[in-house]
């Protein structure tokens, strides 16, 4: 395992696994958000976009969180796992609130020297929310991931389907043995 794309839905804490699992495997760890998001909240084109995320999975290892199906033939071209964080709509639902409110609250930038930090109202009251992104997707991603298990587009990935944080935790232990 030294290719690994951790997958799953708005606040399902790819990013807290994705980095006890890099340090756990001594790999880089890689955010695709902060690949795709520019100062100020502008959105990469995908011109911009595919060629960072090619270097970054250019190397001999990484963990990569993150989704962006439209980089999905970049990613998994040399990809050896792929592990989905699947846990319930609850769960991921107050993870994603209780992440939300400590972020608005600490005003802390989330990429370095990008200014993005999450507002109140970016957060609750806009069109651009994170959580109608997470209402409108929740089911279409868990469809989505459960049919790319089958897939014979990636049959030369391991794909771990991990289903609690309890699960993920034993799964992050079982990496000291």
């Amino acid at each position: 395992m030294k290719k690994v794309n951790v997958i799953g839905t708005t606040g399902s804490g790819k990013s807290t696994f994705s980095e006890l699992l890099a340090n756990k495997l001594n790999c880089p760890y890689i955010q695709m958000d902060q690949l795709y998001w520019q100062p100020n909240w502008v959105e990469s084109t995908d011109d911009a976009f595919f060629p960072k995320v090619r270097a970054a999975v250019s190397t001999d290892s990484w963990i990569l969180d993150g989704n962006y199906s439209r980089t999905n033939d970049i990613k998994w071209e040399n990809a050896d796992t792929i592990i989905w964080l699947d846990f319930s709509y609850l769960r991921t639902f107050f993870q994603l609130f209780k992440r939300t409110v400590i972020r608005v609250l600490s005003k802390q930038e989330l990429w370095l020297d990008t200014g993005n930090a999450e507002s109140f109202r970016r957060s609750f009251m806009s069109k651009k929310s994170i959580f109608i992104w997470f209402f409108l997707n929740y089911k279409k991603n868990k469809a989505k991931y459960a049919a790319l298990m089958n897939s014979s587009n990636i049959k030369h990935v391991e794909f771990i389907r991990l289903r609690s944080p309890k699960e993920a935790d034993r799964f992050l232990r079982s990496m000291n043995r």
